[in-house]
This record gives C-alpha cells, structure tokens and sequence, in this order.
C-alpha cells in the first residue's frame, strides 16, 4: 500500500475511533480529493514551502471551509451531469464496469479475463 493510502487509512480510523463514525475505504477517496485539491492550489503550496507546520496548519485551517466547498461543488457538478446526460453517463459506465470488473477479479485472484459463458 502506498504511503498516501496509509495516511488516509490512519485518518479514516482516527475519525471512526474518536467520533464513533464508520467511515469506509470509500469514503477515504473524499479527503484525498480534498488533499489533492489543495496540493494543486498554489496559494497552499507556496505557503507550505515558506512555512513551519504551526502557521502551515493555521493557514490551512482558514482555507479549508473553501477546500471542502470546492470539492463539494465539483462532486455535484458530476452527479448532475450523470443524471442528466445519457452519453457521459454512458461514457462513465463503460469505463466504471471495466475497472470494478478488473480490480474485482484481481482482488479474488482470478484476473482480469471475462469468464467463459
């Protein structure tokens, strides 16, 4: 697992533990969206770099409502287009049923061919 996935892992346990949540794998890909947003500001990486942890912290802290929103909007921007658009959502299922197919059969040790009918 990479070092990313256990840092989620750690958060995703950390906020079930303390806030008796039940937060899944699934749920782990919200915050790198979040991460992943905010690595790509930069405004956050230009104060990361010019920053102790502390005040990186503290910067960060004001930018996050911003973080969360952003992420938020995007996510319903692409559940509104799914919804309403049959080609994306089609385009979109194609490529979901591909790798749900693919990491399914590579989980279960039986790779990635189709079963023979």
């Amino acid at each position: 697992m990479s070092e990313e996935g256990v840092s989620l892992s750690t958060l995703v346990a950390k906020l079930n533990e303390r806030f008796g949540t039940d937060f899944t794998e699934a749920d782990q890909f919200f915050f790198d969206q979040i991460r992943a947003t905010a690595e790509g500001d930069e405004k956050i990486v230009e104060a990361a770099l010019a920053n102790n942890l502390s005040n990186f912290s503290s910067y960060l802290e004001r930018m996050l409502d911003e973080l969360f929103i952003d992420r938020m909007e995007g996510n319903e921007e692409i559940f509104s287009r799914v919804m309403t658009d049959k080609d994306f959502r089609s385009a979109a299922h194609e490529h979901l049923a591909l790798e749900i197919f693919r990491r399914a059969r590579d989980r279960s040790g039986k790779g990635a061919s189709e079963p023979a009918a």
